[in-house]
């Protein structure tokens, strides 16, 4: 029997690194996908909407495939998913006037939401708020009060197999809440991002952030995707980005292959991108870990 709802947390409490599969754009949301994914061989699934569909029927249908096929071999009632919202994390009011994204990825009883473009602390602070219900005051002295309205409850709380009282508990952002099963992530993937990542990652309420060397890379003049190891400017991004989630105690997200998953794991890279479950295999061997996928 699982111990938590989410089983990313329940891995990363552990310090077990927890492995992703899922496009950035293209994820076809159907009922029929969601079952078919239940059985995935990953820890969490990635929904990307940045670029794909902002599509919440779809997400709600796929929420429900998952939930009617599983539970995974793991005990839990879905795999992990987590979406990233198209808003980008600019600046404050950008994200407090595109708050309603989160609202609604939350009502479909998503376990996580990962802001793209992170720029700001101020930003971040919306973003984090936003996904809070406002009875909760942990951290409110830092981040003000939570946004997020009654009424999301009485879908999202079957997909976790709670009551309605007991989702406005337990929906709440982890390590803040220790009882929390939400997982908020950022990503830092701009000079501007780069420059204010100290006050980004030390806002509490995140629970994993990565450097995205994708537009990071674009925004320095790279057109190819640059891969380790970066160019100088990128590394010390990177060094920059990794160094702050050590401080504030966020797992760090990163690709990984099979041949350098061990290392990752030993600098302490704890979620895993790649889409290889032949890295996941190797990393979990080397992490002696002992829950089934």
């Amino acid at each position: 029997m699982a111990s938590r709802i989410n089983r990313a947390i329940e891995l990363l409490q552990a310090d077990q690194a927890i492995y992703y599969d899922g496009p950035h754009t293209g994820h076809v949301l159907t009922y029929e996908q969601g079952r078919a994914d239940s059985s995935t061989w990953a820890d969490y699934i990635n929904i990307g909407m940045e670029h794909g569909a902002f599509d919440m029927t779809g997400l709600e249908s796929y929420m429900r495939g998952m939930l009617d096929s599983g539970p995974t071999r793991s005990g839990h009632r879905t795999p992990t998913v987590i979406v990233e919202a198209p808003v980008n994390g600019t600046d404050g009011p950008n994200v407090a006037f595109n708050a309603w994204q989160f609202r609604q990825i939350l009502a479909r009883g998503v376990h996580g939401i990962l802001l793209c473009q992170a720029e700001s602390a101020d930003a971040v602070k919306e973003f984090v708020r936003a996904c809070r219900f406002p009875h909760h005051k942990a951290g409110t002295e830092i981040l003000g009060g939570g946004t997020r309205g009654r009424g999301s409850e009485p879908t999202a709380a079957p997909i976790w197999g709670l009551t309605q009282e007991e989702y406005f508990a337990r929906a709440e952002p982890w390590p803040l809440s220790p009882t929390g099963e939400l997982l908020l992530g950022v990503k830092i993937e701009s000079p501007a991002g780069v420059a204010h990542a100290d006050e980004i990652l030390a806002v509490p309420g995140l629970g994993f952030a990565e450097l995205g060397p994708g537009d990071l890379g674009l925004a320095l003049g790279y057109t190819t995707l640059q891969r380790r190891p970066y160019p100088p400017e990128m590394e010390a991004a990177r060094k920059t980005v990794f160094a702050g989630c050590r401080r504030n105690k966020l797992a760090f997200l990163e690709g990984a292959t099979p041949e350098k998953i061990a290392a990752s794991l030993d600098e302490g890279v704890r979620v895993i991108a790649g889409h290889n479950p032949a890295t996941a295999e190797v990393g979990r061997a080397h992490q002696k870990r002992k829950m089934p996928v």
